[in-house]
């Protein structure tokens, strides 16, 4: 009897250790599945940015722009923060008004496909830069439509022009050639959006021209006030611009925003008035129009210096107040506050908006020599590949933006190392009014690297 009621008193231990075993792997099966578990978390534990994640980017340059208030000039970028600022500690930083959540392990919405960018080996910023008689891919002449003056450096006194002849070759990778036609096929009923600084402007005027061939459209409707693009009273040029192909329902569109975050005027009736720039909360034009897009291209960098910062008016704000904290009001900690917050942001928006591609590229480096661009910098030289003509490393060359998007669904256009070897592809001295002493040695000329930028993003498109 006794032998009895042990077994009967060990089968239920058995079985209601079995029921709890099973429950358990129910669950975190499920929370695995489920990306949408994770918007359990608390806003704090998602937003506890750690100093191995947060990555500080000391920039060389001067922080003391001189520019005049209230006027965003965007030709005379610089990427310059303070050397001396310190890193984030590793502590936990309050956004818990930041009103959506982030899901770090989406799923592949693309899993049925099998792109360039998923054979194994392929890295599109890795490979080699190749001559190709076939370049440029429009006339840097004729492209007067959609490109600006300045950055047209056929028009200046530059005689020499071997910097368009050649192409970007990725290993590994199935990069078909870019074609007008084809692109705009594959592109019907879409949207392209680009939203960042100046050189993201010029990524811009490049898709126009290559989607164009660089020649005169008639077909090619501006809709610019669709999105609320104009230019404000008193401004050198609109907040932006977009364009509509009739015939295969494309439009491209571009939103100056040069450092990723929302600009609101504390007082819209005073024209000098300070502007709050919210770290963490992305512009009001992306959350406005985010739906509409089929494609978005995100970049910010060479705003972020102090000398830009104080000229526009700016004052951070985190969590809809004056940000106090002086760590994180070094330009290094704010920039990375803000591309953070901008990518953890995009990236819960995906699931409801499945037929966006978001890619966020990484920064365009600048090659001033003997200076900077306010002390005499210049960047002469007319010869390729001086540096080399082949990028061998795997990992990006802007950590800040590669940790910004690692572990979303956001794609990384890395275009950074192959560009920094194409110093000879800036606007240098050149100029349609030939300015002595002034050198631009941010932007490029048109045609030029920004091709290649849309070149890589049509091929992962």
């Amino acid at each position: 009897m006794k032998g009895a009621n042990f077994y009967r008193l060990r089968g239920r231990h058995f079985s209601a250790t079995l029921l709890f075993l099973t429950f358990t792997t129910f669950f975190f099966w499920t929370w695995e599945k489920n990306p949408f578990a994770t918007t359990l978390w608390s806003a704090q534990e998602q937003f506890n940015f750690h100093t191995s994640e947060f990555v500080v980017d000391t920039l060389k340059g001067s922080s003391s722009d001189s520019l005049t208030p209230n006027k965003h000039v965007e030709e005379t970028d610089t990427d310059s923060t303070s050397s001396g600022e310190s890193q984030i500690p590793e502590k936990e930083f309050d956004a818990s008004n930041f009103t959506n959540s982030f899901a770090p392990q989406l799923e592949d919405r693309d899993a049925d496909r099998t792109p360039s960018s998923k054979i194994e080996g392929c890295n599109y910023s890795k490979g080699r830069w190749v001559a190709e008689s076939r370049r440029p891919l429009y006339s840097g002449f004729e492209c007067k439509q959609w490109l600006s003056e300045m950055w047209a450096c056929r028009l200046t006194q530059r005689t020499d022009f071997s910097f368009e002849g050649y192409r970007w070759q990725p290993d590994n990778c199935n990069m078909l050639e870019f074609e007008k036609s084809a692109f705009l096929r594959r592109m019907q009923d879409k949207t392209i959006a680009f939203i960042g600084d100046s050189l993201g402007r010029q990524q811009f005027q490049s898709l126009m021209c290559m989607a164009t061939g660089g020649e005169w459209r008639a077909d090619v409707e501006d809709v610019g006030k669709e999105y609320g693009l104009f230019k404000p009273r008193g401004a050198i040029r609109p907040n932006g611009w977009a364009y509509r192909f009739s015939n295969t329902n494309t439009t491209i569109l571009y939103y100056w925003s040069s450092t990723l975050a929302d600009l609101e005027p504390l007082n819209i009736t005073d024209k000098a008035t300070d502007v709050a720039m919210h770290l963490d909360r992305v512009p009001a034009f992306m959350r406005q129009f985010l739906h509409q897009f089929d494609v978005l291209v995100l970049n910010t960098g060479h705003h972020w210096n102090r000398g830009k910062i104080t000229a526009n008016h700016w004052v951070m704000y985190v969590n809809g107040k004056p940000l106090k904290d002086r760590r994180l009001m070094a330009v290094g900690n704010a920039k990375n506050l803000t591309v953070h917050s901008v990518a953890r942001w995009l990236d819960s928006q995906l699931p409801s908006h499945p037929r966006l591609r978001a890619f966020f590229r990484t920064i365009s480096p600048r090659h001033f020599r003997n200076g900077d661009w306010n002390t005499g910098g210049n960047c002469d030289n007319t010869t390729p590949f001086t540096g080399g003509s082949e990028v061998s490393q795997d990992e990006s060359s802007d950590p800040v933006i590669a940790a910004a998007v690692k572990g979303t669904n956001i794609t990384l256009l890395d275009i950074t190392a192959l560009s920094d070897l194409r110093d000879e592809g800036h606007i240098s001295r050149y100029s349609v009014k030939a300015t002595a002493g002034v050198n631009d040695c941010l932007h490029w000329c048109l045609p030029g690297i920004p091709d290649t930028w849309n070149e890589l993003l049509a091929a992962q498109i």
